[in-house]
């Protein structure tokens, strides 16, 4: 069939041109073998380049057993999901990769129909963005493995860039036992001169394709985000895209605040509750962190109590002037914690409350414990400090989280 012998000339392309200098520890961390499963996260951080290296290392070019292919592309413009499958399926075909799957509209019917009718095929689908996978007008939730895929952490951004190996770190063990960790870095590199880097450069793997235009792709994310994924999934109307972009740049040049969601409704001249609305979508892509003081009692119409952009190099990126230090300290160690724990606005008792348990202060190398004084389980996580002083914690360590 010419339109298969099309996709396959494509699938070999791709396979071919597909670099394997960096392979996320996350390639052996999925189990492939399920019959279907999802890759979600934001745009940028390498999902279509870990479904390539997958069959690269699993499957030797020209091998029509395994077919990627991207849902967006004008292939699927006259064929639909089903008919490909059941193409595939019939000459032979074992595993169908779909990237950029919510492009397709109705994605998650065909899908559930792909899974019912052949049981012997196993399906990988992944998009651009956390806003629409397993979120269709079909179940998948009890057939679909999902998984999540986030940027390079601190400990990843020196593995890949700097050649240096280092485990993954529970937080119980960085509080525990926070002179073992600083041995192990500090004996093979300067951790402080390298955690300033990573704060600006080394979150998306696409650094490695160039300084001089990082911030301009970390740009391109956000509007294709803002114009394309927003009003695509979520129906936002392409006439407020721009002031989306308003209230991205709002954002990008406060010290984070107590959030009024009357204010920055009135910066940008619309309703508040669209404004909130607007604030968790964005949430939800993963340009922004939203932290609330009780994630139990989250509304549709709650507004966050403090909002950051999701990672420091965005920060970077999208701020007009000088960045706050103190800013891109909070928001690294937000996106770090946010990987595996749940993080709540500690008020005036700390900065964050994680796990309903631990206190945490973030700050520079003089940081006190003026508000967590005498509370049980509290530390301060400073900047500018290679090793730990009591409750007092290297800001870095935190970058070993996942």
């Amino acid at each position: 069939m010419k339109t298969m012998e099309t996709l396959f000339a494509k699938h070999d392309r791709l396979i071919a041109r597909t670099s394997m200098d960096i392979v996320r520890e996350m390639m052996n961390r999925v189990h492939w073998d399920v019959r279907l499963l999802s890759i979600q996260g934001a745009k940028g951080v390498g999902k279509s380049t870990l479904l390539k290296q997958f069959v690269k290392m699993n499957y030797q070019l020209g091998d029509r057993k395994v077919l990627y292919c991207s849902a967006d592309t004008i292939d699927f413009s006259r064929r639909t999901l089903v008919d490909l499958a059941g193409a595939f399926v019939m000459n032979g075909g074992e595993r169908l990769i779909i990237d950029e799957i919510h492009k397709y509209e109705g994605w998650s019917r065909e899908i559930k129909e792909i899974y019912d009718l052949y049981p012997e095929l196993k399906v990988i689908i992944s998009g651009s963005s956390l806003l629409s996978l397993l979120a269709g007008d079909a179940d998948l939730s009890r057939r679909c493995i999902k998984y999540t895929m986030s940027g390079l952490s601190f400990r990843e951004a020196l593995r890949f860039y700097e050649n240096l190996e280092f485990p993954v770190w529970t937080l119980e063990d960085i509080l525990m036992r926070p002179y073992e960790l600083w041995q192990t870095v500090a004996t093979q590199c300067k951790p402080v001169e390298q955690f300033k880097k990573y704060l600006q450069y080394g979150y998306y793997p696409f650094f490695l394709e160039g300084k001089l235009d990082y911030y301009t792709r970390i740009e391109q994310v956000v509007n294709y985000v803002v114009e394309t994924e927003l009003p695509l999934i979520c129906k936002v109307d392409v006439a407020y895209t721009r002031k989306l972009k308003a209230l991205i740049s709002i954002i990008s040049e406060s010290v984070p605040y107590e959030v009024n969601a009357n204010r920055l409704a009135a910066a940008i001249e619309i309703g508040r509750d669209t404004v909130v609305g607007y604030l968790k979508n964005m949430g939800d892509a993963k340009l922004l962190n939203l932290l609330y003081s009780d994630k139990k009692s989250i509304g549709k119409l709650t507004k966050p109590d403090k909002v950051y952009l999701e990672n420091t190099n965005l920060l970077y990126a999208l701020s007009p002037t000088s960045v706050e230090i103190g800013t891109a300290r909070e928001t690294f160690a937000i996106t770090h914690l946010t990987e595996k724990h749940t993080v709540e606005y500690g008020k005036d008792k700390g900065d964050f409350k994680v796990d309903a348990r631990y206190r945490f202060e973030i700050g520079g190398k003089d940081k006190g414990f003026n508000q967590i004084a005498d509370l049980p389980d509290s530390y301060v996580f400073a900047d500018d400090i290679e090793s730990p002083v009591g409750a007092k914690l290297p800001l870095w360590m935190l970058g070993f989280l996942y």
